[in-house]
């Protein structure tokens, strides 16, 4: 898993990658669909695609002439998996600073009230 979330954050890291991957999500599209909002070439755009593909984001269909794009959720899905536990944990990080602070609020309320 550490291998495939590796490639998955490799593929993630890029913004032009993340804005395809954005765009799929509306359905499948072709490279020349996905190349129209980026000042690139296509066989620029069907590089980005390999590296998707080959980190499992997207599947690539055959229709016809053209090869649509189209998400492959489950590598999405591991990705956010993992990064879910992190998040958990800095709730539960920013619940326990909450405490804190309010105990010290507390505490300067108590103090000043005695002074």
């Amino acid at each position: 898993m550490t291998d495939r979330l590796s490639s998955t954050f490799a593929a993630l890291a890029d913004p032009t990658r993340r804005a395809i991957l954005a765009r799929l999500i509306d359905g499948e599209a072709t490279v020349l669909e996905l190349a129209e909002p980026f000042e690139m070439s296509l066989p620029s755009v069907s590089k980005h695609l390999k590296v998707l593909e080959r980190a499992g984001l997207i599947t690539r269909g055959r229709s016809a002439q053209t090869r649509p794009a189209r998400l492959a959720t489950d590598t999405l899905q591991e990705a956010h998996d993992w990064t879910e536990g992190f998040r958990a944990w800095w709730e539960q990080s920013f619940t326990k600073l909450d405490t804190y602070l309010d105990r010290l609020q507390k505490q300067e309320n108590r103090d000043d009230d005695h002074e």
